[in-house]
């Protein structure tokens, strides 16, 4: 902390304790500290599985990707995440319990000559969707795999191995199923899609196909998890691909996902290629000291890396998603991955179910409080970098702050988890300061706007941002 960070926090904390002298009740008072910066903001984001290949209707589809990408009449996401299959569809042999679940892949066998070739007129539903989120402004696509193909795989499953701990892709495929995905990349990147990056490998250290199968999946150890994304580093350098490789799409960070982190970052091959490790935020909701030691280890031990929360929903569904309750739970997640984990994009799983931001029941679109949270964070542009907030409480805060910075606007979020309303005050000069809230009455709502804006009151169970346009004229 700078000198000059300490003289404030050590006023704001004076000014605090006078104000109880005084028998009043304290408020926050709340300042953006653009001396102190973090990650960039590089996206927020969702997947397309498995929802996407089960909306028949084109005018419904239309509907969805307006709300989830327009800027001007829905959440402005930046980042679809389309589901390559590993084709359990068209698998005979699949055991995969929930039908919805299973893929149509790209990778069809001629019958005929018997060999396996493309046609990409298949997973008509998910692709359609994607030309609809490029059409109303996402600007990246990642192509992610939960399992290779089933035609790679020593089982013939796309849904895993088997035998408990066992990788279902032997090694002699890796070379297959590099150029199947880079096949599909490039096909897209020549359609003219925004294909930002492919990732490979989904939640390596889950036991997939064990017990009951609910869905596509692939076991690999921390070796085999690194041996296989040095196969798709060398290869997509030598062949100066355009997109990036993210990887390994841990399904839990923190202690269990330590062995990954170290072997992907051991490896001189990825640590050269890749610049940024996806993981899930699964399995840590709350618990903020692991969340905080493993952000505190990613800086420390890779410097100059990145982190992206790359899926998280409510598991398992406890709360009634139409509640604040529900909001609050997605809301204080961000917060956490934002904050402690630094991440620089933070993408949801899924966009359209019960677990998601919509859902269509009988025909009629529901808006679940998860879809509003979300809006609360998207209006943070690209590009904007993440500062400090000052909080006149100090570590006694009830409030949750973040903010944002870029050259048209401060952008803060107040997270309320109390049932008490709480009065802010708002330091700095700026053109005008408009307030967005979602509470159990407000559904990402403008409350106010304009220059004098000072002191305004956090409703309780609420998420507020705030947007303040600077002056050019300062």
């Amino acid at each position: 902390m700078t000198i000059c960070v300490k003289i404030i926090s050590l006023w704001m904390s004076l000014m605090l304790t006078i104000t109880g002298w005084f028998g009043t009740m304290p408020v926050h008072t709340l300042q953006v500290n653009k001396a102190e910066t973090y990650q960039t903001n590089e996206g927020f984001g969702t997947s397309a599985a498995w929802w996407a290949q089960n909306v028949n209707d084109e005018a419904e589809a239309e509907k969805i990707a307006e709300l989830l990408y327009s800027k001007e009449n829905g959440l402005g996401l930046d980042i679809y995440r389309y589901n390559v299959g590993a084709g359990e569809k068209e698998n005979p042999a699949s055991i995969i319990a929930m039908e919805s679940r299973k893929t149509e892949s790209f990778w069809v066998k001629n019958e005929t000559t018997g060999e396996y070739e493309f046609d990409f007129s298949r997973d008509a539903n998910a692709v359609r969707m994607m030309d609809l989120a490029v059409k109303y402004g996402a600007s990246k696509i990642i192509l992610f795999c939960n399992s290779p193909h089933f035609s790679l795989t020593e089982n013939g499953l796309g849904s895993g191995s088997s035998e408990e701990g066992r990788c279902n892709l032997p090694q002699e495929n890796y070379g297959a199923f590099v150029d199947y995905l880079l096949a599909v990349a490039e096909h897209f990147l020549k359609e003219g899609y925004p294909v930002y990056a492919i990732s490979p490998i989904n939640e390596p250290q889950w036991n997939w196909g064990t017990g009951w199968v609910s869905q596509e999946g692939c076991h690999y150890s921390p070796d085999e998890a690194t041996a296989l994304l040095e196969c798709f580093a060398v290869e997509m350098q030598r062949r100066n691909e355009a997109f990036k490789l993210l990887g390994p799409e841990s399904g839990q960070m923190g202690v269990d996902s330590k062995e990954y982190e170290e072997k992907f970052y051991g490896s001189e091959i990825l640590r050269a290629y890749c610049d940024t490790y996806s993981g899930h935020s699964y399995w840590l909701d709350g618990n903020v000291n692991e969340k905080r030691a493993t952000g505190e280890r990613f800086a420390n031990e890779y410097p100059g890396l990145k982190f992206e929360m790359s899926e998280w929903c409510e598991l398992p569904l406890t709360i009634d998603s139409t509640t604040i309750e529900s909001g609050l739970r997605m809301a204080n997640v961000m917060w956490e991955d934002l904050t402690m984990m630094n991440a620089v994009s933070w993408q949801s799983w899924t966009a359209v179910n019960g677990d998601g931001m919509l859902d269509y029941q009988d025909g009629d679109l529901i808006f679940y409080k998860r879809y509003f949270t979300m809006k609360q964070f998207s209006m943070i542009p690209l590009g904007a970098v993440r500062i400090g907030v000052l909080d006149s409480h100090l570590e006694k805060t009830t409030l949750k702050t973040l903010a944002y910075s870029d050259d048209a606007a401060d952008y803060l979020i107040v997270i309320n988890d109390t049932d008490d309303a709480q009065t802010v005050y708002l330091k700095g000069i700026y053109s005008t300061k408009t307030i967005f809230v979602t509470s159990a009455d407000h559904d990402c709502e403008m409350v106010a706007s304009g220059s004098l804006l000072r002191k305004t009151e956090i409703l309780p169970k609420s998420i507020t941002t705030i947007v303040m346009t600077k002056n050019p004229s300062l």
